[in-house]
């Protein structure tokens, strides 16, 4: 155990410390004097910067400090000490004999941080309504007496223009401004100059189409009806409601230009759609010491029924599966942002827990709230022959073929505020199931089973290179016991998906080397990502979990791995390849697993 202590603690320091032994030992262009203000300093050191070397020559180190000094100045400026000065020196500026090329230094008298006094906005042309007006002044959120920030008056101008724009004038511009800096009282009074222009109303659509969906279907999508107030969250909706369907290569949602406005003074919506290939055929790969070699095979039609409809066939050829699907998926179905789709299937599993043979019908309706909030309900029926499976020693024990039949309901909530679906780098995702299932035929029983995840990314620096991801699931079998509900409905843990390190279903209860499965889970998963360039990352995790027979797993159930990886980006997703090592692996574990696969872990 302790080796395997001091592994982990290898693997890990090696992922932390990776950007770190990456960056290279550069020196300052100049040294930076007279800064008292921390924040301002380090603002000041950033905009001078670096260099990999010192310089080569008095004249360079000059060069190097009047460049400084300008860097400073506008540092400076832009936070608001608008009389600040800073002037360059070199380091041994009384022997200009020496052979040692000194440095350059620049010292820097900030004076001064000028604030902000009497922000005020001038409407141009026509004023907008008072309402309009309020929302452009809460917007503009300029405090009298905080610091005069050049950065803080344009945001400040982008955020009077946003609101006026949500506000429904579709052409409002903000012309030049006037910004007074007065020495006299170190103030900083800036008026914008703000265009509003017309109040807009819209109309219907403009489509400029050429493919197969009906336009009537079109249409229906449109989230607002004629005369009501622009607002750019309307067309957004719109232009969301197309890509979601995943029927269209092009979508464009625009205002149409103010010369189109129609008699009644509506403005139209000029929509812009190109669908994608009619047919789609996709093939992945996947490889774990344990599950071994899988193929995936998935062929697509799109829109064969004019209303952006997917028709999917997959086919999976796995060591341990084989699987048939036949999946339709009808966007928008009775009423926009409601997915209605039906999957039937044929299945073969052979696993160390059980053998399952069988076939399934499911019709689930996810529903989109907001931007990626997803209500989904459903129904399930599958039957099949289910076998369970006993090794002890060398000795295989197949249990008897019972023929069983399930119906279950779905209801489940997810959130997605991740940037990425393969390769996340920042947000979060979270999910919460439950499916009431009555089982009947060999065996009858009813219960809940319940799931609940979670994941977290965390970014570290401007270029996202160093991410910090983690994971959380929890599940729980309520309404009977571990060995009266059939295995295939049970919990496992173990291999790439969830604890690394180990086979498949090779975390929990066991008969010799059976896996016999639970009614509790619990996992985690810690992983350190890192970017070497835009196509080679390596990562380092810790991934633990428990399988329990009870309502919750006990601290004997409990199994965690380490291992470290690399990732190659394919522009659209990373391919990830894995070692694991168990760190506390029992009789007939591997010393080690290896996983292939596309898509981060989590």
């Amino acid at each position: 155990m302790a080796t395997h202590r001091l592994f982990l603690t290898v693997v890990l320091s090696a992922g932390l410390l990776a950007p770190a032994l990456a960056a290279r030992a550069d020196e300052p262009k100049a040294a930076v004097r007279g800064v008292a203000d921390e924040d301002l300093g380090n603002q000041i050191r950033q905009a001078v910067g670096t260099s990999d070397k010192p310089a080569a020559t008095r004249f360079e180190a000059r060069r190097r400090g009047r460049e400084a000094a300008e860097s400073a100045v506008a540092v400076l400026r832009s936070e608001g000490f608008y009389a600040g000065e800073a002037v360059s020196d070199l380091s041994d500026r009384d022997d200009e004999d020496s052979e040692v090329v000194p440095r350059a230094v620049i010292t820097v008298t900030p004076g001064p941080q000028f604030r902000i006094a009497r922000p005020t906005i001038e409407w141009q042309e026509v004023a907008p309504s008072p309402e309009v007006q309020s929302a452009g002044t809460l917007a503009m959120a300029l405090r009298r007496g905080q610091p005069g920030r050049a950065q803080d008056v344009l945001s400040a101008e982008g955020r009077i223009l946003s609101a006026i724009v949500q506000q429904g004038h579709a052409d409002a511009q903000a012309l030049p401004r006037e910004v007074i800096v007065d020495h006299a009282d170190n103030t900083v009074r800036p008026t914008f100059r703000i265009d509003a222009g017309p109040l807009v109303r819209l109309d219907g659509l403009i489509i400029e189409y050429g493919g197969r969906t009906r336009r009537d279907w079109i249409t229906d999508l449109t989230p607002w009806k004629p005369g009501v107030v622009y607002a750019p969250d309307r067309l957004g909706e719109l232009e969301r409601r197309l890509r979601e369907t995943g029927a269209y290569d092009t979508v464009s949602v625009s205002l149409a230009p103010a010369d189109q406005v129609t008699a009644e003074g509506y403005r139209p919506v000029i929509l812009t759609l190109k669908d994608r290939p009619r047919r789609s055929l996709e093939v992945g790969a996947g490889y774990s010491t344990t599950e071994g070699a899988g193929l995936d095979i998935t062929t697509t039609r799109y829109n064969g029924w004019r209303r952006a409809d997917t028709r999917v066939i997959g086919l999976r050829l796995a060591q341990i599966q084989q699987r048939l699907d036949y999946r339709v998926a009808l966007p928008h179905w009775r009423e926009p942002r409601q997915t209605l789709t039906v999957t039937a299937s044929l299945y073969n599993e052979i696993t160390d827990a059980y053998d399952q043979t069988g076939a399934s019908l499911t019709a689930d309706v996810t529903r989109r709230s907001g931007l990626n909030a997803y209500t989904t309900y459903g129904a399930s029926i599958d039957g099949g022959r289910v076998a369970e499976i006993l090794t002890v020693g060398n000795v295989v024990i197949r249990g008897v073929d019972r023929d069983l039949f399930n119906v279950s309901l779905l209801g489940a909530f997810a959130v997605d505020n991740s940037d990425d679906p393969l390769n996340p780098k920042t947000g979060w995702r979270a999910e919460i199931r439950a499916e009431p299932i009555v089982t009947f035929g060999d065996a009858e029983l009813t219960y809940l089973k319940t799931t609940a995840q979670g994941s977290l990314y965390l970014p570290f620096g401007e270029d996202k290179k160093l991410v910090l991801a983690a994971r959380l699931k929890a599940g729980v079998i309520t309404g009977a016991e571990s060995q009266d509900v059939p295995a295939a409905r049970r919990f496992f843990s173990g291999g790439g998906g969830s604890v690394r390190g180990y086979g498949y279903q090779g975390i929990g209860p066991r008969i010799g080397s059976t896996p016999l499965g639970g009614i509790s889970l619990a996992e985690a998963s810690v992983e350190v990502r890192y970017d070497l360039t835009d196509q080679w990352g390596l990562v380092a995790f810790v991934d633990g979990g428990a399988v329990g027979e009870n309502s919750f797993p006990q601290g004997e159930d409990f199994s965690a791995g380490v291992g470290f990886g690399v990732r190659y980006n394919l522009g659209f997703g990373p391919i990830r390849a894995d070692i694991a090592f168990p760190l506390d692996p029992r009789d007939g574990d591997a010393a080690f697993q290896i996983y292939i696969s596309i898509g981060q872990a989590f």
